[in-house]
């Protein structure tokens, strides 16, 4: 079905692959990249063992002695350091898909793809789980792990070919696909095939007229947008509440439950991609987490004493003053919900917004668009994060996930109507359909 949809939309059946590829290096340049999305993991899963750790420090300024000065100088380090690793995280987010996406063809690039978001959430658990044995200092130490080795294997890997033959380097291209490809492949067609889709000019402003242009940036923001709006935030900031009412005594256990659901649901998405297709995981995906948000808001609706009282946007306040013994008889009902979505969210709305938006733009758009998706799905996240209490005061926390349920719904119409079928055609051959559309 999803090969027959592929077909119809972009009007021509997908190409064969060449049995005469070898992988093993463009898996060796995959694994290079998708090492800058792990360290960012590392980055994101690094606050959650470090914070509680901190707080229990008297002194504000850590009361660093001899030997801890020799790792950090005064707590004004440790902002830097932040700021940096937020910084890279951002270029990490932008070039690493688009890099995976022009170095693939079309067999493996779903798979390959998917790995930015399975090595982002790898990271997360691995911060996880080295936080429960490892003091903060030198969970920093081992953060920097990944960056490092990305660095060494980056520096022997080839610059895409798209990108040389766009500069009129074609011996190099060659070079690059004769590496990626192996010796045997026919790299003077795929040369041939990619320089047709190759334009030289630069972009101009103008050009965000062209519907060729608009309509896959539209598109690939959209998808950003509606990530952020599933609730994931949301529902992870309830993560620990609800661990604690269904009797987790150690959070860092639940952080660790949540973040393996996370791995394996995003890596069984990485291994079937390439045959489901995209848009069939963003269905399956987005009917999983509407109901699972619908569920967590019939949570709420059931433990919260005062459904008419909507003033107090503390989540912590309102769940500890329920009725006695309320929240326990149906923990199992939250922590269920907060299992089936992240599987959910992890299965499709996690890695396939970022997979799509690597494929659909054209090759002069590309960075720029890039960009702006990029723009828009840390603006989104940031506004749904600090606008949450907010919601709650106004909607309360039942109406709140009732409104990520309607969200989520939202995402599978969305889907359905507008978001293309990549599976199995080449980057030239998707931006062949929006020209022609």
């Amino acid at each position: 079905m999803a090969a027959e949809e592929s077909r119809s939309l972009l009007g021509h059946p997908a190409p064969d692959p060449d049995p005469r590829v070898r992988n093993k290096k463009l898996y060796l340049a995959a694994f290079a990249a998708v090492l800058g999305p792990l360290s960012f993991g590392f980055v994101l899963g690094y606050s959650s063992p470090v914070i509680p750790e901190l707080r229990r420090i008297d002194d504000p300024k850590l009361r660093l002695d001899s030997d801890q000065a020799s790792w950090f100088g005064n707590v004004w380090m440790l902002y830097l350091g932040r700021m940096l690793t937020g910084l890279a995280s951002g270029v990490t987010s932008l070039v690493v898909p688009v890099y995976i996406s022009e170095i693939s063809h079309p067999k493996v690039r779903g798979m390959l793809g998917s790995c930015v978001q399975l090595m982002v959430v790898t990271g997360i658990l691995g911060a996880y789980i080295a936080g429960i044995a490892l003091p903060w200092r030198w969970l920093a130490v081992l953060c920097s792990f990944p960056s490092c080795i990305m660095l060494l294997f980056m520096s022997f890997m080839p610059e895409t070919p798209r990108f040389l033959l766009s500069r009129s380097r074609r011996s190099e291209a060659v070079a690059a696909l004769r590496f990626l490809r192996g010796p045997l492949a026919d790299h003077e067609w795929e040369c041939e095939q990619i320089e047709a889709g190759v334009q030289e000019e630069g972009l101009n402003v103008s050009e965000f007229k062209n519907p060729s242009i608009y309509r896959p940036l539209l598109i690939g923001v959209a998808l950003m947008f509606f990530q952020q709006l599933t609730g994931i935030n949301a529902v992870m900031f309830y993560a620990e509440t609800i661990f604690e009412d269904a009797n987790f005594k150690d959070s860092r256990l639940a952080s660790v439950v949540v973040g393996s659901i996370q791995v394996f649901f995003t890596a069984a998405a990485a291994l079937i991609i390439d045959k489901t297709g995209r848009k069939v995981l963003l269905y399956v995906s987005g009917v999983i987490m509407a109901l699972s948000t619908a569920l967590f808001g019939l949570y709420f609706k059931m433990v919260l004493p005062n459904p008419n009282n909507s003033s107090d946007p503390d989540v912590w306040a309102a769940l500890n003053s329920a009725s006695p013994g309320t929240e326990s008889s149906i923990s199992w009902l939250a922590v269920v919900s907060l299992g089936c979505f992240v599987a959910g969210f992890a299965l499709g709305w996690g890695p396939i917004p970022w997979l799509v938006t690597s494929e659909i733009f054209p090759l002069k758009a590309r960075g720029i668009s890039s960009g702006a998706c990029v723009l828009t799905n840390w603006a989104m996240a940031f506004l749904v994060t600090k606008e949450f209490n907010d919601l709650i005061g106004f909607l309360t926390s039942y109406g709140t996930f009732w409104l990520f349920s309607a969200f989520c719904c939202l995402n599978i119409a969305f889907t359905a109507f507008y978001v293309p079928e990549t599976k199995g055609q080449t980057l030239e051959q998707i931006e062949a359909y929006f020209r022609r559309s």
